[in-house]
């Protein structure tokens, strides 16, 4: 099988952790870009990276790409492909549009204009045209204007990554999966300590704890990917690398634990955890960090989503003091990672914070920070090197 060029689109700062799990899986001619990543693989390698990566939201086979200005040059440029090694016309199609450009100032427009170009090629040809269905699509195009631009890729996942296919329930305001997944990898959590969510809501974090941990495929629980529509989808193939990516997932000897004080949000998270397959690996509990004191020996992560205030109704100040407190006095040996899009509440965790990464939950700038907690204090460990 040939190789071919592909894209994996990504979250803002995931870029570099993307590129890494690319090389991991064996992806060629990696090259990093603004939110995307570029690689080259085989078909074989399509479905491989569609169901591992943990971090890419679609994964793009760009087909075409040339030049246009006005609608014209790209209505020609559309039809410059031809359509049926791609699509039959009994079959359905969509068009995704994204424009960075001064020539086309609408995507609805543009994704109109590509429209009636593959529809009129099938009518000249055939004499029947393919239809236009919005849910469930046969082939998924995607269309990208970068100034006079333009780029035609087939859309190889379908609805975005992040639909893991274990998230049946949600509790309010959950946190997407892929930005769940590259904290974690941000946060350099490989599976090797014990690992706490202590404010876990629907247990996405956990989730994709479990899955890094166990090197289990990011989208092994999905329904669909868009390519198993295509004319050369090959079930065989799809099957055999299921199998061999199953076969390297790996033991794991520590304990994923996770905390909410919301019954109903404890109650969704153990039903998203047992839809995942990984209730032999995770436990979740009705508790107030707050009251909670650290329960393992040896070092523990802790990775967590904490309410922002713009969803949730709190005295933000004061939550983020107790934080801070329940963190330095409870948790020693810890190293703590959280988001928050709320930069000004940070100043009252009252800890100096280890490391500061500029991501975006949705639309909102947020920080993911990591705290230090020592086994005693810095000061303690100074005191007894002085007197040794």
């Amino acid at each position: 099988m040939e190789n071919f060029k592909m894209i994996a689109k990504t979250f803002f700062g995931f870029e570099e952790i993307l590129a890494q799990e690319l090389k991991a899986l064996g992806a060629q001619e990696v090259e990093v870009g603004t939110r995307a990543v570029s690689f080259k693989g085989d078909k074989g390698f399509m479905y491989k990276a569609n169901l591992s990566l943990r971090t890419a939201l679609k994964i793009l086979k760009p087909i075409y790409y040339f030049r246009a200005i006005n609608d014209q040059m790209l209505y020609k440029g559309i039809q410059g492909i031809d359509w049926s090694s791609y699509i039959n016309s009994n079959q359905t199609f969509v068009i995704d549009t994204t424009i960075h450009s001064d020539n086309f100032k609408h995507s609805q427009f543009v994704s109109q204009k590509a429209k009636d170009a593959i529809v009129d090629q099938f009518r000249e040809k055939t004499g029947v045209r393919p239809s236009v269905d919005k849910d469930f699509p046969d082939l998924r195009i995607n269309i990208h204007i970068d100034r006079d631009q333009v780029s035609v890729a087939l859309d190889t996942s379908g609805a975005s990554l992040h639909h893991r296919g274990y998230r049946t329930a949600t509790n309010l305001a959950p946190i997407n999966e892929v930005l769940a997944a590259g904290m974690l990898l941000l946060s350099g959590w490989e599976g090797k300590s014990d690992f706490l969510d202590p404010m876990c809501g629907s247990g996405t974090i956990l989730a994709e704890a479990a899955m890094i941990a166990c090197n289990i495929p990011a989208n092994i629980n999905r329904k669909e990917f868009a390519f198993e529509k295509w004319n050369d989808w090959d079930n065989d193939l799809f099957d055999q690398i299921i199998d061999a990516l199953l076969k390297r997932t790996r033991e794991f000897r520590y304990t994923i634990k996770g905390y909410d004080k919301a019954p109903s949000a404890v109650s969704k998270a153990k039903d998203n955890i047992r839809n995942a397959n990984l209730e032999d690996y995770v436990t979740i509990e009705q508790q107030n960090f707050f009251e909670t004191k650290k329960e393992t020996e040896g070092p523990l992560q802790m990775v967590f989503n904490p309410p922002y205030g713009e969803r949730l109704d709190i005295d933000l100040e004061r939550f983020y003091r107790e934080m801070g407190d329940t963190m330095k006095q409870n948790y020693p040996g810890t190293h703590a990672w959280f988001i928050t899009a709320n930069l000004e509440a940070l100043k009252f965790v009252g800890l100096k914070p280890s490391r500061k990464i500029k991501l975006f939950n949705g639309s909102l700038e947020a920080r993911l920070v990591k705290y230090e907690m020592y086994e005693g204090s810095k000061r303690a460990k100074f005191q007894v090197n002085q007197e040794d």
